[in-house]
């Protein structure tokens, strides 16, 4: 949550600033704001709302100079106003500040420096509280350095490093404060010099020539560099022109690796397509191919999946699975909890992150856990793998980030090479974790009873989705109609059973992020036990029902809907189109799949479903009310 981008070069910084901010504002659009150092003063312009407000603000008073700062919010400490948009200053007005995460401190750190002098704060913000408290700590130590004895001689040898005191003040703020940060910051009196740090929230510096880059996504800065040193947590990052340092908060040296940046600037524009969500929706076809790409063996009729470091004897020893992420990651760990049931007969769990570290979960010793994140940043599921580990289980990661904390303090894992994925409600990434849970189901199945030819024919069916999802997605005309008809309806109740409960969840997720209805999702046979007091002609009930071994039980849900009068959309395959002519009000009907790999065509059409009501409603479907893209704040 939260975008920060800075740079240090020859070229003026606020285009290249407010051009980031705009890469990233799919991480928060609740205000924004830049700080550009001209001289001997810091220029500054921010405000509540989106990038285009701060664009128009910075077009009517354009800001001067080389290096400066900038950050796109989703508000934690503070309502989204002026005031409280980023950056933040210390009390000389010289330091300026922005900031990812939380401090969970900052209320004893206020009072602390509120003890030690009459300081006035601007804002309602945690951040402030962070510049004032490195802008005292830089203050006393400039002046213990120019310190004079009675004579009025120079205490200090040494000429006066800044830049070195200026990094010292953050590292002594930093071993103060409770919480997490990603932060960049800029100080008037230090030129062509930033500053950054990390714990808990993603930075990453991008490497130019003669200039330099600091970001909270790559993505932001993937136009100037595409070679970038993903930060640790504890690191503290010195940024010149044409150098940089990078150091613990400890003050130990640091350690890095340059990489390079696997997709382009193309990658992530829209090209021809009206928004993100649609774009990503219509690449599916791609990022489940490239899921799957090399990590299927038709020769052995199994998966390869060497990236999780495990030897065959190690993984057929695995007598019990925990899958684990938030929000459509969960889901496509619901999904895979039934793919690796049926096709391993392994005992798996799933567990929210949120509440996985804070529980004694019961946990055998031959247990292996996946913690899945698309971005793999997600505080809630980088935390449930850190308490695995520490409790000495197993932890491999499924995520899109190569260069993520979750990737890099994994034991090993599975990349998903869906490429980025920019808008807020998470498409192509559920299909991508969806099939990599299905090729670890059919590898852990084949070590114990799948034959061959099971084994062949689960192949087969992976190998024919991404010609099935092109097929689906040739419906969204039928499905915009669809979403147009019902486009005056309250909400949606979605059901499902088995294999596509999951995907009845994942869909009423879509329903609620872009068109804010009302939406449910529910196994189908729990209709009658509650939710069946919801039907009523104005309100539309989603059935999942494809040709399969539970149709018949999904028939006759959908009946007890229509005796009450309540419309019905059916999602379907083969003869369950004929079957649910007369019963059903709309039916959209997808290409015939085994069960093992249906999902990934049932949600689909839910995706396009909900986009297309969001379109009819009005709603900004990339940049939904109160949400960003990753979450990395708890």
């Amino acid at each position: 949550m939260c975008g920060i981008v800075g740079y240090v070069g020859r070229s003026e910084a606020a285009p290249i600033l407010l051009d980031g901010l705009r890469r990233l504002e799919y991480r928060g659009y609740d205000s924004a704001g830049v700080a550009i150092v001209d001289g001997d003063k810091v220029e500054t312009r921010k405000c509540a709302g989106r990038i285009a407000a701060l664009g128009k603000l910075m077009a009517e008073k354009p800001p001067s100079g080389t290096f400066g700062i900038s950050h796109t919010r989703w508000a934690t400490h503070g309502k989204p106003t002026d005031q409280n948009a980023h950056p933040h200053f210390d009390a000389s007005g010289k330091l300026a500040l922005v900031h990812n995460g939380v401090i969970e401190n900052y209320q004893a750190l206020k009072d602390q420096l509120m003890r030690d002098g009459d300081r006035k704060f601007s804002s309602e913000t945690d951040t402030e509280v962070l510049a004032h408290l490195i802008g005292k700590l830089y203050d006393d130590s400039i002046a213990e350095a120019t310190a004079q004895d009675s004579n009025g001689n120079a205490t200090n040898a040494p000429p006066l490093n800044q830049r070195g005191l200026l990094v010292d003040a953050v590292r002594a703020a930093l071993r103060q404060v409770i919480g997490t940060y990603g932060i960049a910051l800029v100080h008037s009196d230090v030129p062509d010099f930033l500053v950054g740090a990390r714990r808990g929230s993603p930075l990453v510096l991008g490497v130019g020539k003669e200039e330099n880059f600091l970001a909270s996504d790559v993505s932001a800065i993937v136009a100037y560099t595409r070679d970038a040193v993903y930060l640790n947590d504890f690191d503290v990052v010195a940024v010149e022109r044409d150098k940089f340092e990078i150091s613990s908060v400890a003050g130990e040296a640091g350690s890095y690796q340059l990489s390079k940046v696997e997709f382009s600037d193309a990658d992530i524009k829209k090209g021809d397509y009206p928004h993100y969500m649609l774009k990503e929706i219509f690449e599916q076809p791609g990022s489940v191919r490239d899921a799957m790409r090399g990590r299927l063996s038709s020769e052995e009729c199994t998966a390869k999946l060497g990236g999780l470091n495990m030897s065959p004897a190690q993984l057929r020893d695995v007598g019990r699975v925990v899958l684990t992420g938030c929000g459509t990651a969960l889901h496509a760990a619901m999904v895979g909890e039934y793919l690796i049931e049926a096709l391993a007969q392994i005992p798996t769990e799933v567990e929210f992150a949120s509440e996985f570290r804070h529980r004694n979960t019961p946990m055998t010793r031959d247990t292996l856990v996946f913690a899945i994140s698309q971005s793999g940043e997600t505080a809630d599921t980088l935390g449930a793998l850190r308490e695995s580990r520490r409790k000495g289980y197993r932890t491999l990661g499924i995520c899109n980030n190569v260069a993520s904390t979750i990737a890099r303090e994994s034991d090993g894992g599975v990349y998903m090479h869906a490429g980025p994925e920019i808008g807020v409600a998470a498409t192509k990434s559920f299909t991508a974790q969806v099939t990599i849970m299905t090729a670890i189901g059919l590898l852990l199945g084949r070590m114990r009873h799948l034959s061959t030819s099971e084994g062949t024919r689960i192949i087969d069916a992976l190998n024919a989705l991404p010609t099935q999802i092109e097929e689906v997605l040739k419906l969204s005309d039928e499905i915009k109609a669809i979403a147009k008809k019902y486009a005056n309806a309250p909400g949606m109740l979605f059901f499902g059973r088995q294999f596509h409960f999951p995907i009845a969840l994942e869909a009423a997720l879509k329903m609620k992020e872009i068109t804010y209805l009302f939406a449910e999702g529910h196994p189908s046979a729990e209709l009658k036990h509650g939710i069946i007091a919801l039907v009523r002609p104005e309100l539309p009930s989603v059935f999942i029902a494809p040709d399969d071994a539970v149709f018949s039980k999904n028939l006759n849900n959908i009946e007890q809907v229509r005796a009450r009068k309540g419309p019905v959309i059916a999602v379907t395959s083969g003869a369950g189109a004929d079957r649910l002519a007369k019963i059903a009000d709309d039916i959209i009907t997808i290409p015939t799949a085994p069960d093992y790999v249906s999902p990934i065509l049932t949600v689909i059409p839910l995706q396009l479903l909900a986009y297309h009501l969001a379109v009819e409603l009005g709603r900004d479907v990339d940049k939904p009310r109160n949400l960003a893209k990753s979450v990395t704040v708890e």
